[in-house]
């Protein structure tokens, strides 16, 4: 009987043993943070409060160094938490990375995640993007601390989802000029919030001139653009297939209008030129690219 009594108490002592190193390492172990940036709105945010306007083509945007005040300001705010990294979510045609989204995703600690953008230029499945990493990595324990900038309220299951597994969720926002750019739900369900004034934003956000992003000459000729459409039709006929642009030809002289977004999106990016409301350089646009693909059949 004592010698089972002895070997009980052997084996609680062990366990104690054991418990007291487990916990000894959990508390060596640093807490870690991650920040979760909503491209779409830090874009359009920002642009307001510093250029005046939400059009990405009218400003520049120093991401690099936007990024390192952001993960200095989390190293003031979360002093005793190491940095995962830096998430990135922004939209783009067919989740292809655009120059600047490539030169983002080659920057240290940061990870580039895409949605896709619609044929308004609309974000779509961006706030699923968020939820997903949230969630992940709350339920894996791999973040205790969470820097959420954003403002959309279906982020809020996003955090929901995060604080669930444990995780704390800070929202970080932007100044607005009038009113309020975050919505309230949002608001409620964050552990705290946080805004990032025009100081902040300033060394990071400029306006384009005029001439920055208009060709040298002003408004650029119809052939100009006739001739552009009929480089996107010949760029597409290599990435995009030729049976593919086939399938295009019954319906000639009219493009389907989720293509002919792309068409007018991809030769604003070439012309550096907003071709909105421009009935006369569209059409241009689409005889070029009519011209070249009838070519080629």
């Amino acid at each position: 009987m004592n010698d089972d009594l002895g070997a009980l108490h052997t084996r609680i002592d062990r366990t104690n043993e054991l418990l007291q190193r487990m916990l000894a390492e959990v508390a060596k172990t640093p807490s870690t943070h991650a920040i979760f940036v909503d491209a779409g709105y830090l874009y359009a945010a920002a642009g307001r409060l510093v250029a005046g306007t939400e059009d990405r083509r009218a400003f520049d945007l120093d991401a690099e160094g936007l990024i390192d005040a952001l993960i200095d300001r989390a190293r003031t705010i979360f002093a005793d938490s190491r940095l995962l990294r830096v998430y990135w979510y922004d939209g783009a045609r067919r989740r292809i990375h655009t120059a600047e989204q490539q030169t983002i995703a080659e920057l240290p600690d940061v990870k580039v995640r895409l949605g896709n953008l619609n044929a308004n230029n609309q974000q779509k499945g961006v706030d699923s993007l968020i939820r997903s990493d949230l969630e992940s990595l709350a339920r894996h324990r791999a973040i205790s601390d969470a820097a959420l900038l954003g403002g959309d309220e279906d982020l809020v299951s996003a955090v929901e989802a995060a604080q669930g597994y444990g995780a704390r969720v800070h929202l970080w926002g932007i100044e607005a000029p009038e009113g309020r750019n975050q919505a309230e739900p949002l608001l409620w369900e964050v552990d705290s919030q946080r805004t990032l004034d025009l100081d902040f934003f300033k060394p990071y956000v400029s306006r384009r001139t005029a001439s920055a992003y208009e060709p040298a000459g002003g408004r650029p000729s119809r052939e100009d653009v006739r001739f552009v459409g009929a480089q996107i039709a010949a760029k597409w006929l290599v990435s995009r297939g030729r049976d593919t642009m086939m399938e295009l030809l019954p319906g000639h002289p009219y493009l389907p209008g989720s293509v002919d977004q792309d068409l007018l999106v991809e030769a604003e990016g070439l012309l550096q030129y907003s071709l909105r409301g421009q009935a006369d350089l569209r059409r241009a646009l689409r005889d070029g690219f009519w011209d070249h693909l009838q070519a080629q059949y």
